[in-house]
């Protein structure tokens, strides 16, 4: 091991200045990319390997030249040196480079730089002369913030934890066998084989020529990929111990089974919910024509009986009719805006909410009957769109109106108000529906959105219509639906991005 009694060139400007420890299958690499005044040490070690490690140092660069040290996790064996080192340096400018997760820890050691955090830098440095590092995160490999440094001018990664080896036969460079050296050291540091994977994919999408571990040899290209391979199949971990192993896979048998009960039940409830809607829009037919018809009803027995009694007199008889028409003209268009309303749309798109809530206040109509009185205000701002299907929100609308009406109607209520406002604030979008009605009983609110949930008797409600809106808001939309009691009524209130749903 004589040959390791100095610091050896791994790559150009790059060296590896850590020691040989005999006996010792723990290895430990410091290594200097020499950079004129903006050099930089990596994981330069603990105080067993300092002497050896500086001398090396010293030997390729003045310590004053060193302005940065990168430190991939926070573990003594890495970082316990640094204070001393800071010394021999004694620059104001240097700077710690690592993750903003270890600086939490780094400052026990009585580390006194600044930080140069990668996760506030772009995950990159870029020293004055050109040189530049790229840092990719690989959490908990072995710690929440560790990362790899690659340097892209001579493709070389400083891979901290990761490619690491446990071999009491130390070898400087790793041969074809060295994966079932760095085997065992993976397995019991690496918290999963998930976990590992993640970051070795991320590794694998650079073009490495050199690999320089912190610990076990340092790998060279034509062993890297095979070497990564073999990785990816590791079971290390939590998955090396069998019985959690068996117990994990159980577990997420039982929640891809739970996954298909909700999926299941959610199709029946949609399925449920189309029958539903086919019996609303029938129930909003009959209600919105039920008046016309005693009208014409009405009209055509007044026709018939001064016919009969030859009452009837020509301009009468047209005043009638025309009358008639008009009603019957309003039936018609009542059939078409249901067709429409209940019509699917293809994809989603930009709508205008106001469009929106101008047909559903057509549908639910609550002018039609001469029984109550509902005044409804707006106060809506015209431009405010949102992205989704707008049959799908008129909905939405629909159902709260409509359970408004019904309300009214089962109060014998002579009068009523409902006021919708349409407003954003910190570039959220909301639309208030809020009535003077009496409120939701403090034992429903907190289950008015639950499926089959209903106070209304069976022939009137199927407890879906909430459920269902809920739905769209939240999962279609990406958005909020929430009711709350406020002043003499209830408020529902839906809140949606600016483009929520694209």
């Amino acid at each position: 091991m004589k040959r390791y009694e100095e610091a050896v060139k791994i790559a150009d400007n790059i060296y590896w200045v850590g020691m040989y420890l005999p006996d010792d299958a723990f290895q430990c690499h410091p290594y200097l990319i020499e950079n004129g005044e903006e050099s930089i040490l990596i994981d330069p070690g603990s105080m067993i390997e300092f002497e050896e490690t500086t001398r090396k140092i010293a030997s390729v660069t003045d310590f004053k030249n060193i302005k940065y040290i990168v430190l991939h996790h926070q573990d003594p064996d890495l970082v316990a040196a640094v204070p001393e080192i800071e010394k021999l340096i004694d620059r104001e400018d240097l700077q710690i480079i690592t993750h903003s997760r270890m600086t939490v820890l780094i400052k026990h050691y009585l580390v006194r730089s600044s930080y140069y955090e990668i996760d506030k830098n772009n995950y990159e440095l870029l020293t004055q002369n050109g040189l530049k590092l790229e840092f990719l995160t690989t959490p908990y490999c072995h710690s929440p913030g560790a990362f790899v440094t690659y340097e892209p001018r001579s493709k070389t990664l400083f891979s901290g934890d990761i490619f690491g080896g446990i071999e009491q036969s130390w070898e400087f460079y790793a041969r074809e066998d060295y994966f079932l050296k760095a085997k065992q050291f993976h397995q019991e540091y690496m918290p999963s084989k998930d976990i590992f994977n993640y970051a070795l994919k991320k590794i694998e999408s650079l073009d490495i020529d050199l690999i320089a571990p912190q610990h076990g040899s340092i790998i060279k290209k034509p062993f890297i990929a095979s070497l990564i391979e073999d990785m990816k199949q590791l079971d290390c971990g939590l998955y090396i111990d069998k019985k959690y192993n068996e117990e994990l896979l159980d577990t997420i048998e039982r929640l891809k089974e739970q996954e298909r009960t909700i999926e299941e039940r959610n199709r029946a409830l949609f399925a449920q919910s189309k029958r539903a809607e086919i019996g609303e829009m029938l129930g909003n037919i009959a209600h919105q024509w039920r008046q016309p018809l005693a009208i014409l009803g009405t009209l055509v027995a007044i026709i018939k009986e001064k016919n009969q009694m030859e009452m009837l007199r020509p301009e009468e008889l047209g005043e009638k009719l025309e009358s008639m028409q008009h009603h019957i003209e309003y039936m018609s268009e009542t059939i078409e805006d249901f067709m429409n309303y209940y019509r699917p749309d293809k994809e989603k798109s930009f709508f205008s909410i106001a469009e929106a809530i101008y047909k559903a206040l057509d549908i639910v109509n609550f002018s039609i009957s001469k029984e109550f009185k509902v005044a409804v205000s707006l106060e809506i701002d015209q431009t405010l769109q949102a992205y989704g299907l707008i049959n799908e929100f008129v909905q939405v609308l629909v159902t709260i109106l409509s359970n408004i009406r019904d309300i009214v109607v089962e109060k014998h209520m002579k009068k009523a108000n409902v006021k919708i406002r349409l407003y954003t604030k910190n570039k959220r979008i909301y639309l208030v529906i809020e009535d003077d009605c009496g409120g939701i009983a403090k034992e429903h609110l907190g289950k008015i959105f639950d499926p089959y949930f209903t106070t209304k008797h069976q022939s009137m409600g199927t407890g879906l219509g909430l459920y269902i809106a809920k739905m769209i808001i939240e999962d279609n939309m990406g958005g909020r639906l929430t009711a709350r009691n406020v002043g003499k009524g209830a408020a529902f209130t839906i809140e949606i991005g600016e483009g929520d749903g694209k």
